[in-house]
């Protein structure tokens, strides 16, 4: 018998296995009088730029510096075209590399709206959906698979319970996580769920500790910042110091002030290398447009100089360089092996319907899970919509992936009828075993999982089961 839960093809069940019921919550009064005295659920952001203030930042370089001085003697000395033709270069490049700074600073700014992550609580008894900066301290929360963590929080129930934590920890394994264990804000549920009451909120949580900490840090110079300043230090003391002793000889001897002062000037300017940094402006500047076509955004002009002088990168796991996304290569049903990339047509043979089909009945409607995402696209792309079965079922009741049990099981019930069906997915081993196969017939399967796996494939096998009576 199964328990009749209500859910239907609107969401996923996320909680309907846990006693969500027998928790109240905050009342709406409460959870608005602390949302005044302990303030938002959110890390304070350093004080974003203004444009005037980017500008400055950006002027203020060594290198442009350098280019403005280079400028202002060829205007003293009355060389008016090649004071133009330099200041003209000088404010093309000023105006590209703040145009790129403040695309990339509205880029940030977007995508921390968007990363922002919303809560499912209990307040009044009731789950509400709210924004995750407003969840308070001792509000209860709801996690399922998928879900962002808002805030610091200590697991009340859970049910096979999985955390990825590497953005505290950077460990890419999943964390598992039962009664009386703790959630940190920003980490994510990747499996499983669970009810948590949350004790900490915004800069009190352990990754508003280390927000609180990186506000105190200053940016340091780069090593060309270093050097470039060095020389301009260097070449100005100089130029300056030949300025004046040649102003000083020439007047002496000559008498003749006011052409003592454009010589020296003249000399200084000979020694200034004015092409020295408008060669590496325009590298730089470069270097954040080509990468900028391949969508990364420069944020810092200086990161361009680090990145061009990187020759090994070191990353501790395969997870930082993927782009955590999988594809349906292969499919195996009765006989016959499939290749996907290699079925040029719109729908698969008919025989992998049925397998394609329960593999997406056993995943969630709205999928988090890579594997399962990559179901639902390859029955969304290649079966006919209008001829599926779950297109006219109600979802029932889920038997989560366990430690014990490889495989997660989902029923669905028609709702002409009193009867479901039963799809399953999970390790080959757990299905060969759901299914009560033979000994001849596993040591065929597992033949032909070997024959997948030394292909370097990931193995899912889906079982279907035919029609269950159904009592509510």
């Amino acid at each position: 018998m199964l328990q009749n839960i209500e859910e239907k093809r609107s969401g996923n069940a996320v909680h309907n296995q846990l006693k969500s019921q027998s928790f109240t919550g905050l009342s709406e009064t409460e959870a608005a009088t602390r949302l005044v005295t302990e303030g938002y659920n959110e890390i304070p952001s350093s004080v974003r730029k203004g444009f005037f203030s980017t500008a400055v930042d950006v002027i203020r370089e060594p290198m442009f510096l350098l280019l403005f001085a280079c400028g202002a003697v060829y205007m003293v000395l009355g060389d008016v075209q090649e004071a133009l033709m330099l200041l003209t270069f000088v404010f093309f490049v000023v105006a590209l590399t703040l145009y790129q700074e403040r695309k990339t600073e509205h880029a940030l700014e977007a995508l921390r709206d968007l990363s922002s992550p919303r809560a499912l609580v209990i307040r009044d008894g009731s789950e509400r959906r709210i924004a995750g900066r407003e969840v308070v301290r001792d509000d209860i929360l709801i996690l399922s698979e998928g879900d962002r963590i808002p805030a610091d929080a200590e697991i009340l129930q859970s049910l096979n319970l999985l955390v990825d934590e590497s953005l505290l920890t950077g460990e890419s394994v999943p964390v598992s996580k039962s009664e009386e264990n703790f959630m940190y804000s920003g980490t994510m549920v990747v499996q499983g769920q669970g009810i948590a009451r949350v004790y900490a909120t915004g800069v009190k949580t352990e990754l508003g500790k280390i927000g609180k900490i990186l506000q105190t840090l200053s940016q340091e110079e780069t090593l060309l910042q270093k050097e470039t300043s060095q020389w301009v230090r260097i070449l100005s003391i100089l130029g300056i110091s030949l300025c004046f002793l040649v102003i000083t000889f020439f007047g002496i001897l000559h008498a003749d002030w006011l052409n003592g002062v454009l010589t020296g000037i003249t000399l200084a300017m000979a020694i200034l290398p004015e092409e020295l940094p408008v060669v590496l402006v325009i590298f730089l500047a470069m270097g954040a447009w080509r990468i900028s076509k391949k969508q990364v955004l420069t944020r810092k002009m200086p990161a361009i100089e680090t990145l061009g002088a990187t020759s090994v990168l070191c990353v501790d796991k395969t997870g930082t360089l993927t782009m955590n996304r999988m594809t349906v290569k292969k499919l195996f049903s009765g006989e016959d092996f499939i290749d996907v990339d290699k079925t040029l047509s719109a729908t698969l043979p008919e025989k992998f319907h049925a397998l394609l089909e329960f593999g997406t009945l056993a995943s969630q409607l709205n999928p988090f899970d890579p594997m399962e995402k990559a179901i639902k696209m390859l029955a969304d792309q290649r079966l006919d919509q209008q001829k599926l079965i779950h297109q006219q079922l109600d979802f029932l009741h889920e038997v989560p992936l366990s430690k014990e049990q490889l495989s997660l099981s989902r029923a669905w019930k028609s709702p002409e009828s009193d009867t479901c069906i039963i799809a399953a997915k999970g390790a080959p081993e757990a299905i060969i075993d759901l299914c009560h196969f033979d000994e001849e017939q596993t040591a065929r399967m597992t033949k032909l999982i070997e024959v997948m796996a030394d292909e370097g494939l990931r193995i899912l096998g889906v079982e279907k089961s035919g029609f269950i009576h159904y009592q509510p």
